[in-house]
């Protein structure tokens, strides 16, 4: 603080009042014009929190419509100035100065209030409204006669304010003090010396105010008199205090009273006028005098809720100088004219519905500054709402629950508050809130029927959706996210979970597997259905499945009985009379109702007039009388059918005798079970055979397609691209256009004709002069144009060479059946059948066999042969080996041996092209021709073939 020392007064007063809101008051009293910053008071000492408290409370400071001056350090739990405060500028001429405002904390909500009395300190010196004041005394005035002064005003209350006066110098005149009824002191000259206008025509007077603050502090005002002639009679006021009434907000120029002042003096001595002289700050601004006349009027704004008494000082002057005072006291009556104000201090926007009665949601206070019943003040909340207002101090409201939330009923509530004060009329001011009410999740979902029946014809698909089960949950968000379960039972010992299973998020339920309406009819499991909610609340309900018959099963015949190992016939006498029962067909069906109804139809029968057949109970009859000419052995067929949509039936043959006796019986019995017997397996073949006959076809006509497309593929690829041809093969092996895997000195192709299975297979010169060689250094494919090249050059890589001697296979180790020999050479390895490849290049061989043979039949006659173009005129018979012997194919037991003709044929041929090789070349190299190999002996294939020929 400053220099000045000052003492201050704390008050503290604690009470425990009957509602939990309000805890205690606390008052301090501090003066006016503390620095900003300052210390008031140890709010959490003075009322026992806890520092913690005020920060988990969110403490805070509210002084409603005033200014905020002060303000609540919640670290140190103290009171501090925020801003200076000037008694004088709030609360003017008022004592007790004070300043209301409350200390609010939340969770719970609690608040404190707080008075801090503002001391007045000698801070406002005394003013005088007037620079100078000037008197105009006749010299005739009497010892004793008084001049009323202006008054000073200090702003200051008590012993800070105006004090005292001193008038210097007092030769002439000394001050009277006047005490008044409201405090306040009249101030007076008085003459106490006469006046001589000769000796002293002016006087100049000094007047001082002094208060009595510590230091003391004066103002001063000028006095000049100036002696007139003789005026010896002052005005008179007729009343020492007028007394007035005016209601506020009154019109202006309302007509408060008239003051009168009489002066017995003639002339202008004798002239009154009237004038305020009232030090109140403000009157001026208020009210007015007619000077001539006295009429006091309001000029300006009266409020009762700012000042409820006005006094005014009016001063009567006549002419002379000599004047009188009198004081005009006005009291403001109130008028109902102010709303009660409601100020929201704390409101809770949402609550959970299980809120316990009583909890508090909003904390407001209510004020009306209207007098008497203008400011009493009651609230009310708007009807039908679970909530009710309670008065928790002077001004000060909780708004409550009354009973218990529903949030399934009302989620959110518009809450009116309606304050009125008791005037005439009442004014009333009212606040709507919203509040909303969140959700707990206090409901089980809950189905829409107690128990559900369902229906399913059997033989469905699995999978099907049967129904859907549906269940609410009136609670919100995730409380009301119901999601089904099917709880664990058994039907007949087995899992229900095998039966029916439901969809999670729909309940949908579907069946798992194909009902059976003969195995299970119905039955019955629980659905769960549980929200979402924490902890979760569930329901469930009883879900009956029931199975519908259909018409899947046909009719059983239990007699006669059906057996293919003997035969049953039923015997009728010859001397059998209309309606004999020959038997009775017995048959059941296992499904139910119009579809397990029987009907008994004769189908078939040797003799139709003879017998026939009940519809309903299956019984067989005689319906003429039986003579010789009828046969013996008589067959009847008869369908039993059911009822159902589409109907089912079956068939039962029954056998009967029209016989006497059972030799005769037997005899005529003997083949029949041999004919049922050949017929039945006759039917099983004819169907086999159709059903091979069909794969057969297919499969070959998707091979003879996929063989097309690849060969196509092939050539497109081959003789239409502008890409080098770098295939890989390994080594010493060439390709000639996929069709060969042998070893290019050894490999060959094959041209025969469609019908060349029964024909020998013979070996042709090569009739193409182009090659594709094999380059081992580059590894690319090369096209020999020139056949001089190959053959003139010894080293060549395709020179021929003998072949391997392991290329053989014994007589027991070639394809065919057992038991087929051969010649001895050969069986040791000498003949000229050669060692067969592996069972890959076998494979690879006969592909490429199969394809050159399709291309054969497109370009050779048929029973001709021939040869492909791609082989150059180096690859001679002479260099071969003979494959014309015995030509095996692997997997078949058939043979291909030569023609001794085309052997012949074809030696003159190869001798030949030796010949025409040796002249071409420098240095003929002689070839031998090759020998004729022997003759392959005949397989058992080969022989069955024969056999057939010479049946046919």
């Amino acid at each position: 603080m400053s220099d000045r020392t000052m003492t201050r007064q704390v008050l503290l007063f604690i009470s425990i009042l009957s509602l939990s809101s309000v805890h205690g008051q606390v008052s301090y009293s501090i003066p006016e014009e503390m620095a900003k910053g300052s210390l008031v008071g140890n709010i959490a000492q003075d009322l026992g929190l806890d520092i913690k408290r005020l920060k988990s409370g969110n403490a805070r400071v509210h002084v409603g419509n005033s200014a905020e001056c002060i303000e609540l350090n919640k670290e140190r739990g103290v009171i501090l100035i925020k801003e200076r405060i000037d008694r004088e500028v709030m609360c003017r001429q008022t004592t007790p100065c004070a300043l209301h405002f409350q200390i609010i904390m939340e969770n719970p909500i609690e608040f404190y209030q707080v008075t801090i009395e503002i001391t007045d300190i000698n801070d406002n010196a005394p003013v005088f409204k007037k620079d100078a004041m000037k008197f105009e005394i006749s010299e005739s005035a009497v010892i004793g006669a008084k001049f009323v002064l202006e008054r000073a005003f200090d702003s200051d209350i008590g012993a800070n304010g105006l004090q005292s006066y001193s008038l210097n110098p007092t030769e002439h005149f000394i001050l009277k003090l006047q005490g008044q009824a409201d405090g306040s002191k009249k101030v007076e000259m008085v003459l106490q010396k006469p006046l001589d206008r000769e000796k002293q025509e002016q006087i100049s007077l000094v007047l001082t105010a002094l208060d009595g603050g510590e230091p003391k502090m004066s103002g001063t005002v000028q006095i000049h008199v100036t002696v007139l002639d003789v005026n010896d009679n002052a005005p008179l006021f007729t009343q020492a205090i007028y007394k007035a009434s005016l209601v506020e907000n009154s019109q202006r120029g309302t007509l408060l009273t008239t003051v009168r002042a009489t002066d017995i003096d003639n002339g202008s001595n004798g002239l009154v006028t009237y004038s305020i002289s009232s030090s109140i700050d403000g009157i001026l601004d208020l009210f007015e005098i007619d000077e001539s006349n006295g009429e006091v009027r309001l000029i300006g704004k009266v409020d009762y809720e700012t000042a409820k008494h006005y006094q005014i000082d009016i001063e009567a002057k006549d002419q002379g100088g000599l004047s009188d005072s009198s004081k005009l006291v006005v009291d403001i009556a109130d008028v109902n004219d102010n709303n009660p104000l409601i100020d929201m201090m704390s409101t809770s926007k949402s609550i959970p519905e299980n809120s316990p009665s009583r909890t508090i949601i909003a904390v407001m206070s209510v004020h009306d500054p209207d007098s008497d019943n203008n400011g009493v003040v009651n609230c009310v909340l708007s009807e039908n709402i679970p909530f009710t207002i309670k008065s928790t101090s002077n001004g000060f409201y909780s708004l409550v629950t009354d009973s218990d939330l529903d949030r399934e009923r009302a989620s959110e509530y518009n809450i009116s508050v309606t304050c009125s004060d008791e005037g005439v009329p009442s004014l009333s001011s009212s606040v709507n809130l919203t509040l909303q009410i969140s959700d707990v999740n206090d409901n089980a979902p809950v189905f829409e029927r107690s128990s559900y029946e369902a229906y399913i014809i059997e033989n469905n698909t699995p999978g099907l959706s049967i129904f859907t089960v549906k269940a609410r949950d009136a609670d919100w968000n995730q409380n009301a996210r119901v999601s089904y379960i099917l709880e664990d039972s058994s039907v007949n010992g087995v899992p229900v979970s095998s039966y029916v299973s439901v969809s999670a998020d729909g309940g949908v339920i579907h069946a798992v597997r194909s009902f059976d309406y003969e195995q299970i009819k119905d039955f019955q499991f629980r659905v769960k259905a549980q929200d979402g909610g924490s902890p979760p609340l569930s329901s469930n309900v009883t879900v009956k499945i029931m199975i519908q018959d259909q018409n899947d099963n046909a009719p059983q015949v239990l007699y006669p009985v059906q057996t293919s190992s003997s035969l049953v016939a039923e015997m009728v006498p010859r001397s059998a009379d209309v309606g004999y029962l020959v038997t009775k067909v017995v048959a059941v069906d296992v499904d139910s109702g119009q579809n397990a109804w029987l009907s008994y139809k004769l189908h078939k029968a040797t003799d139709r007039a003879l017998f026939e057949v009940g519809l309903q109970n299956g019984e067989i009859r005689t319906i003429r009388q039986v003579n010789d000419k009828d046969a013996v052995k008589q067959r009847l067929v008869v369908v039993v059918e059911d009822n159902g949509q589409p109907s089912r039936s079956a068939t039962v043959n029954v056998n009967v005798a029209v016989a006497d006796s059972f030799p005769e019986v037997l005899s005529e019995f003997t083949d029949f079970t041999h004919d049922m017997e050949y017929n039945d397996n006759l039917t099983l073949y004819l169907v086999l055979a159709l059903a091979v006959v069909s794969f057969l076809f297919i499969t070959c006509l998707v091979v003879i397609i996929s063989v097309k497309i690849y060969r196509w593929r092939q050539s497109r690829i081959l003789y239409h691209s502008n890409l080098p041809v770098i295939p890989y093969y390994p080594p010493r092996y060439a390709d000639t256009l996929g069709t060969g895997t042998l070893q290019h000195v050894y490999n060959y192709e094959v041209c025969r004709t469609t019908d060349s299975r029964k024909s020998d297979c013979q070996f042709a010169r090569p009739c193409s002069q182009n090659v594709l060689i094999m380059d081992s250094s580059t590894g690319t494919m090369q096209r020999m144009q020139n056949e001089q090249n190959i053959l003139d050059e010894p080293d060549s890589q395709l020179e021929q060479k003998p072949p391997n001697a392991d290329w053989r296979f014994t007589q027991g180790q070639r394809p065919g059946p057992s038991g087929a020999g051969g010649p001895p050479e050969m069986a040791m390895g000498t003949g000229p059948w050669p060692n067969p490849p592996t069972e890959a290049e076998q494979l690879q061989a006969l592909m490429a066999a199969a394809n050159e043979v399709s291309e054969a039949t497109a370009t050779l006659g048929p029973g001709t042969m021939g040869l492909s173009t791609r082989y150059s005129p180096q690859f001679t018979l002479q260099h071969v080996p003979d494959y014309r012997q015995n030509v095996y194919i692997p997997g078949s037991t058939a043979t291909l041996t030569s023609n001794p003709q085309q052997q012949q044929q074809q030696q003159q041929q190869q001798q030949q092209m030796a010949a025409q090789h040796q002249a071409l070349q420098a240095q003929p190299s002689e070839a031998a021709p090759q020998p004729e190999p022997p003759k392959a002996a005949q397989t058992p294939a080969s022989k069955k073939k024969s056999t057939k020929k010479d049946k046919k």
